[in-house]
């Protein structure tokens, strides 16, 4: 399977001179007055290509008229770590000179001809979410560098890298079931599940549902059939918050900058591994699925089921990246009766009251620890102090979510499968001794 994405960038072109044209005049008057001076007709006749040259550049000012840079990307699979990015460049000159940044960083200059493939780049992605592939600035030259134009507008592509997914072979489930197409056992009275009672035929049973040994054993009057029920297979309402406020990679150095190459896994690759896993499997089980960054403007997917939900998260989650504005973090409309897995690193408490409030309201929430296992490597006597303290006050924080019955998962552990059917099998219970 091929994922592509395509951005056009449109710019003005207007040329103007270098000091080339300067040179050239001046290097051919030079020669000229050498000649005259000494009488010498051949270094005369050098001069005269340069002269002849500088003024059929003057006189041969390009046309303006506008840059057209298209880039395209596209992987070989759709979870290859590998991307190919081609630039189409379209301008009227001879030659066009790029400025290449690749990950937000400058990688160099390069002297193309304009066209159709004028620039390949490939990228080994290092994260999943959005990541800007490839960035170009582009100039036009003709006359042989006499003539250039302005810098272009900057023209970038960005890809959204989908994560991977874990197997998980048990959720938590909601609270409180609905539907009748689902695969938990629910209470209401319905087909698929297991065996709930038998009940006197009344309007709107279905014949076949008549259990003749029963009644032949129990009927109290002639002509009274009995029917055996069943419960309804129930869908559960699965909700995915994840906060993007903080993005804290495994080197507990880097934390604050912005260097792929340095952070190691970071937390936002974790959320994203975990929302991507927890999702599939909810979808496979027939559930519903809703997505939301808690951050302002960020991602969004209503609840729904099916291939084509599961494809909607997928993407929203892909493009799901750290937002800058920490302000607050919204809080989205919750279907009643959900499971709200709420996935954070958990270092402010702000995610944390967010999942007591859901927890509150009725809400069976699962908090997903999304914190990377921290490397220690690098750091100053006084560094070593603060990550101490704040790895203290999470603690706190996650210890008064078990408090609130708020169930904690940590995502970066190995047996996270474990984890989650242990938190199943209590939510299970708690549902079975729920009035």
């Amino acid at each position: 399977m091929t994922a592509r994405t395509t951005r056009t960038t449109v710019g003005a072109v207007g040329w103007r001179r270098t000091p080339v044209i300067a040179v050239g005049s001046l290097g051919a008057a030079l020669l000229a007055g050498g000649g005259l001076t000494f009488s010498r007709p051949d270094v005369i006749g050098i001069g005269l290509p340069l002269a002849l040259t500088a003024v059929w550049a003057v006189w041969g000012r390009p046309r303006d008229g506008e840059t057209t840079v298209t880039l395209r990307a596209e992987a070989a699979d759709i979870d290859e770590p590998l991307v190919r990015t081609t630039a189409d460049i379209e301008l009227a000159a001879e030659w066009a000179q790029v400025a290449v940044e690749q990950e937000g960083r400058r990688t160099g200059l390069a002297d193309v001809r304009p066209g159709s493939g004028a620039l390949r780049a490939r990228t080994r992605l290092q994260h999943s979410g959005p990541v800007e592939l490839l960035a170009l600035t582009v100039r036009g030259t003709a006359m042989d560098g006499a003539w250039v134009t302005a810098p272009g507008p900057r023209s970038s592509i960005v890809w959204n890298a989908a994560p991977g997914a874990r197997r998980a072979e048990r959720l938590p489930v909601a609270a409180r079931l609905g539907g009748l197409h689902g695969t938990h056992e629910g209470r209401r009275l319905g087909q698929g599940g297991d065996f709930h009672d038998i009940h006197p035929f009344v309007l709107g049973d279905e014949l076949r549902r008549v259990d003749w040994r029963a009644t032949a054993r129990a009927a109290r009057r002639p002509g009274e059939l009995l029917v055996r029920r069943r419960n309804a297979l129930s869908e559960s309402s699965v909700v995915l918050a994840v906060d993007t406020a903080e993005e804290l990679g495994t080197a507990v150095a880097a934390w604050g900058t912005t260097d792929p190459d340095r952070s190691g896994v970071t937390s936002l690759d974790l959320a994203r591994e975990a929302a991507m896993s927890v999702a599939t499997a909810a979808i496979e089980s027939g559930d519903r699925v809703a997505y939301h960054a808690l951050s302002p403007g960020g991602q969004s997917v209503p609840s729904g089921g099916g291939r084509r939900q599961l494809a909607l998260v997928r993407a929203s989650i892909a493009a799901t990246g750290k937002n800058e504005d920490t302000s607050y973090r919204r809080s989205p409309i919750i279907p009643p009766g959900s499971v709200v897995f709420v996935l954070s690193t958990f270092a402010d408490g702000v995610a944390a009251r967010l999942a007591t409030g859901w927890r509150a309201a009725g809400h069976a929430v699962v908090a997903v620890d999304v914190l990377p296992a921290p490397d220690t490597a690098r750091l100053t006597r006084e560094q070593r102090v603060a990550l101490r303290m704040l790895l203290a006050e999470r603690a706190d924080i996650l210890a008064e979510l078990r408090g609130a019955g708020v169930q904690v998962i940590a995502w970066a552990q190995d047996d996270v499968d474990v984890a989650l059917r242990v938190a199943a099998v209590l939510q299970e219970r708690f549902r079975a001794v729920r009035p």
